[in-house]
């Protein structure tokens, strides 16, 4: 296996860091942690700050594995400062993506309340006190209700979303690669199993079983999407200049 590159190094690092003050100083997370852009709780610096911020040991223990695995072979071939850019761009397309689907829910059942008399300022400031006129369900369908209320108050963290852009980013450059994946025996190339992975875990399971079978994994699957979308255009851009053999550095 690769020995560990120094961005990585310092990654990993910094995660750790954040994580392990977060356990003691839990009211981080309102800082730290990807806020709706309308919700009071938004900070301009949390496109940044909530890649750092993880849900629990399992979470950051998967993302950093991940990290470690990947994007110390991907650093090694670009160099410090591509490897750098392409992680953060990948973590702020997630972002990016998913305030975009959560503006959309969040406006589509805005837009319903509201023809149907009810008042934005009476909407926010029960979101914002953290209680839900019960009412709202009578002219929202259930998952309309869920991703309008989820889309205003959920928060985003967790270094998923530019994780995905590595795991796109490898596939393009190594897609004969096989990788051995926990419970099946047989190792599979990177080319079928990453977008099979996308496609079942954050396609089918995420998106179609969030809105149409009622599954709420409480995973931020868009963001996973975004970073996956981004990291695509980005090596693909690069493929198409072939500015991905070039180092920074």
């Amino acid at each position: 296996m690769m020995n560990m590159t120094p961005v990585v190094k310092q990654l990993l690092i910094i995660n750790i860091i954040f994580f392990i003050g977060a356990q003691l100083v839990p009211v981080s997370y309102e800082y730290f942690a990807l806020f709706f852009p309308e919700n009071p709780g938004f900070k301009v610096w949390q496109p940044i700050t909530h890649m750092f911020m993880h849900g629990g040991f399992t979470h950051i223990a998967f993302n950093m594995f991940a990290l470690y695995s990947f994007g110390s072979t991907l650093e090694h071939f670009w160099g410090a400062k591509k490897f750098l850019f392409f992680y953060i761009s990948c973590g702020l397309g997630a972002a990016l993506v998913n305030f975009a689907v959560n503006y959309y829910f969040y406006q589509d059942g805005l837009n319903i309340l509201l023809a149907n008399g009810y008042q934005k300022v009476d909407i926010l400031n029960l979101l914002n006190s953290g209680r839900i006129d019960t009412r709202w369900e009578q002219v929202l369908t259930v998952s309309e209700f869920k991703h309008f209320t989820s889309a205003y108050v959920g928060t985003v963290v967790g270094a998923s979303g530019a994780i995905y852009g590595l795991l796109v980013a490898f596939t393009f450059m190594f897609p004969n690669a096989e990788l051995g994946i926990l419970f099946i025996p047989i190792p599979i190339k990177a080319k079928y199993f990453v977008p099979i992975y996308m496609l079942l875990f954050d396609g089918f399971f995420g998106i179609f079983g969030s809105s149409f079978m009622g599954i709420d994994s409480g995973i931020a699957h868009y963001a996973h999407i975004g970073g996956a979308l981004f990291g695509f255009l980005i090596m693909w851009y690069w493929k198409k200049n072939q500015f991905n053999n070039n180092r920074w550095n």
